[in-house]
């Protein structure tokens, strides 16, 4: 993807944000996010960022991507929420193999998928495939998509034999209405029900395969972009939102005090307290803090990518102790702020309360797990074996 694009992308999705950040209470309140939302992050080339050049996307460096989601879910965080779930599926999509990227996109390629990775189901090896059945939670964005990615292991004469990512089709799964949540409320992370499906073979992708990075997709998408690790570009898309609504928190927060009296406090402005002043430097730094590691990490990976070299187990290590620990900064940076925002910032409808609800909705996601990350980091920093996919 050249400068040029790059730019174009970025700048479509900053001049979408007024718009989003107006729509955000409408999209908490409908537990979904408008079908207006969608398509107009889907012109400016949001959703083709990380899909693959052979069908018509950008392949762009992954710090463009989660520049863009910190952006979007600074405005709306279900909105940023969504749109990073949404937008690294087509990386994933790009490591199956070509008949799987074919069926996809092969007829339309704004064609979007959403996933539930959690292992909730069952595949049974057959003659060509599998049989899938199972019901899986928190398909965030699930009523804008046409396919999904679901976890499951497989079993072969009863024993577990490998752990898959299934592509399946509208089709062949049911939508199941359950999503009434205190935070990311319009995120629409409805369940997925799949009874006793086909699923060919070529739409599998085991996450051996993925751990390694070395996967079928690679055979038609070579760039560096699809040489990254599962457990690196995934992870990731899950904290750069939370550090956007860290953001859109501290904006609103900062909006906030400027114009706010504290009665209690004989008529004091808000924005001349002086410990309200320490609070917005904590934060600040906080969110940079949570930022400048995740980006930078991110960023070391695909420059080694670029030059064809190896990625070493210890930045991808360091990649997921800084991911967790990203996320803790943003949820200390919101907390401190809203701690001293007052009761009025108590009420529904404003934006750091409902910031502050989905970025603790999206801290409980299982690649937000701290003591786990931490605990491989340590591991490996002692020279043991780790054994963890996510990595």
């Amino acid at each position: 993807m050249s400068e040029q694009d790059a730019r174009g992308v970025i700048a479509g999705v900053s001049e979408l944000l007024p718009v989003l950040r107006e729509r955000a209470q409408e999209t908490e309140d409908a537990r979904r996010i408008p079908d207006e939302s969608i398509k107009s992050l889907q012109e400016t080339g949001f959703f083709k960022l990380l899909q693959p050049k052979i069908y018509g996307g950008y392949e762009a460096d992954p710090v463009t991507f989660y520049t863009a989601v910190k952006m979007i879910a600074g405005a709306c965080g279900s909105t940023g929420w969504v749109a990073s779930i949404l937008g690294v599926h087509p990386w994933h999509l790009g490591l199956f193999e070509a008949q799987a990227q074919e069926d996809v996109w092969g007829e339309n390629v704004d064609t979007r998928i959403s996933s539930s990775y959690a292992p909730m189901g069952k595949a049974t090896v057959v003659d060509g495939g599998y049989r899938l059945s199972g019901r899986w939670s928190f398909s965030s964005g699930c009523d804008h998509a046409t396919w999904v990615m679901l976890g499951a292991p497989a079993f072969a004469d009863g024993k577990p034999v490998d752990f898959c990512t299934y592509l399946v089709p509208i089709a062949d799964y049911t939508i199941v209405d359950v999503w009434d949540t205190v935070g990311l409320r319009g995120t629409g992370s409805n369940d997925i029900v799949v009874e006793d499906v086909f699923v060919p073979g070529h739409r599998a992708l085991s996450f051996m395969a993925t751990s390694k990075c070395k996967t079928p997709g690679q055979e038609v998408n070579p760039g560096p972009l699809y040489k990254l690790p599962y457990g690196s570009v995934h992870p990731s898309t899950i904290t750069a939102p939370i550090i956007g609504m860290a953001q859109g928190a501290y904006d609103a927060h900062i909006e906030h005090q400027r114009t706010r009296v504290r009665a209690a406090y004989a008529g004091e402005q808000a924005k001349e307290d002086p410990f309200a002043k320490v609070r917005v430097a904590e934060a600040a730094s906080e969110i940079d803090a949570a930022w400048l590691q995740l980006t930078r990490n991110i960023d070391e990976l695909y420059q080694l990518a670029c030059r064809g070299e190896k990625l070493p187990f210890s930045t991808r290590l360091r990649v997921r102790r800084d991911q967790v620990r990203g996320t803790e900064r943003a949820i200390a940076a919101i907390d401190r702020l809203f701690e001293n925002s007052g009761g009025r910032a108590l009420k529904m409808g404003t934006p750091i309360q409902r910031f502050w609800r989905d970025a603790h909705a999206g801290r409980v996601h299982a690649a937000n797990d701290p003591e786990r990350a931490y605990t491989m980091f340590g591991t490996g920093e002692f020279g043991l074996p780790v054994e963890n996919a996510m990595v």
